[in-house]
């Protein structure tokens, strides 16, 4: 059974930096996800990539094309809306879990759909407020303890903060009563 890791990096240098470790370590672009803000309206680029952008979307050319070209080999990168959060452009197996009925509903938006994927409630919720302050979820899946290690050490090395994976109890335990 395969096991997600998952951090949030900062800036989209940082992402781009941790997406391209994670792969030259040997995991493979259909197992790295990246989800980040659409700061600059450029579904116009997810459109070109063949994705489902909305129509009539007006022409841009800011950060999330650089982003995206930086990633362009990474699996399924596109435009899409998350209820309560707007915009944003992902790629990889998360591109498919945000796209289906854990976003379709409105009420589900981010955090019911990284619930849908296996994060505790309680991380989801975390991770939707780091998403919602324009930081950028990263997740890597894992078929075993040593890629889940591999995984974390390559997150964390990056600089990415609130990293764990579905398979432990919970980033934050402590908080919990």
């Amino acid at each position: 059974m395969k096991k997600a890791v998952f951090g949030i990096a900062k800036t989209e240098n940082q992402a781009i930096n941790i997406a391209n470790q994670l792969k030259s370590a040997g995991f493979s672009e259909n197992d790295i996800s990246v989800l980040f803000p659409d700061k600059t309206g450029t579904r116009d680029f997810a459109h070109e990539q063949h994705t489902k952008a909305p129509e009539g979307a007006a022409t841009g050319a800011g950060s999330g094309a650089v982003v995206g070209g930086a990633l362009g080999w990474m699996v399924g990168i596109g435009a899409l809306a998350i209820p309560g959060l707007g915009p944003f452009i992902a790629a990889g197996p998360i591109m498919a879990a945000l796209a289906g009925a854990g976003v379709g509903a409105a009420a589900g938006g981010l955090t019911g759909a990284l619930i849908e994927i296996g994060i505790p409630e309680l991380e989801a919720k975390q991770y939707e407020g780091k998403v919602k302050d324009g930081n950028i979820l990263m997740s890597v899946h894992a078929v075993d303890g040593k890629e889940v290690t591999r995984a974390k050490e390559i997150l964390k090395n990056g600089g990415a903060e609130n990293v764990s994976y579905t398979g432990e109890s919970a980033v934050s335990d402590s908080s919990r009563v």
